[in-house]
């Protein structure tokens, strides 16, 4: 498997899931350190929707032209098996977004 890189962009098979969780194989984006992606067989996700409303948890990024959302209320973890395709890192900017709503939902 490619070499896979904080904030970037990754096609998961997120089935099966139970409930709300968010369903499909779908972009999302790798939240996990360079160091821990190297050395596990899991990695951190928060999984990208073309449809959500403005909620303070969702980050609005722009993906192939297209308005999408980083849902950071529903980070998991996933092994890399679930993996379907590597893609590109977000933008310096959305990192920044990405990281400042982690810290508020998260960090207190």
């Amino acid at each position: 498997m490619k070499k896979i890189k904080q904030y970037q962009v990754v096609i998961v098979n997120l089935d099966p899931t139970i409930g709300s969780e968010i369903k499909k194989t779908r972009p999302c984006i790798v939240i996990s350190p360079d160091e821990m992606n190297r050395h596990l067989n899991t990695i951190i996700i928060a999984p990208v929707t073309s449809k959500s409303k403005s909620y303070p948890t969702r980050v609005a990024i722009e993906e192939r032209g297209n308005q999408n959302w980083v849902v950071i209320d529903q980070i998991r973890t996933i092994d890399k098996r679930r993996i379907v395709k590597t893609g590109s890192n977000l933008t310096q900017e959305d990192i920044n977004r990405v990281k400042e709503v982690i810290k508020e939902t998260l960090v207190d």
